[in-house]
């Protein structure tokens, strides 16, 4: 599980300096060039919602999610566990009908495309399947040991 960690956290490094400069180049050609970059709008927000969501499973696999610490801080070690169980049941119920619900419409946007750059939506969707995807297949192993610990981020 390691190396698939190291592999798609090295992907989102490289989509997020994309995010970075993409729209550092628009400004520099449009600024300094006088020349249009067109489609730098269009590409910003495919990298943006491929970013989001390759890197939900690594949110996940970290335990980064937000918590409510100080109520299953209050409950007893018994009830904590239980509540921690339900969580990932509902995380893993929610993340694989999200899936599903995506790849259907995968199916159904094999045509379509971004109007400027031509970008498959399927290219998108795809960005939204392997994240919920991955994020129900990281709560299923999080089934044996929850990673809801009293270190994570309370609100």
């Amino acid at each position: 599980m390691r190396i698939a960690e190291r592999i798609l956290t090295a992907f989102v490094v490289i989509i997020m300096a994309g995010l970075v400069l993409v729209p550092t180049a628009q400004v520099i050609m449009r600024g300094v060039f006088v020349l249009p970059f067109i489609g730098a709008e269009e590409f910003t927000r495919f990298l943006l919602i491929c970013l989001v969501f390759c890197a939900y499973p690594l949110v996940v696999q970290n335990g980064e999610n937000i918590v409510m610490g100080e109520f299953k801080a209050a409950m007893p070690a018994r009830l904590r566990g239980i509540v921690n169980w339900s969580i990932s049941i509902g995380a893993i119920a929610a993340t694989g009908f999200l899936a599903y619900v995506t790849a259907t419409n995968i199916s159904r946007n094999l045509a379509n495309a971004t109007p400027t750059l031509g970008i498959p939506f399927w290219i998108f969707l795809g960005a939204t399947l392997f994240g919920f995807a991955g994020a129900a297949l990281v709560h299923l192993l999080h089934l044996r040991k929850p990673p809801q610990a009293d270190t994570n981020i309370a609100v």
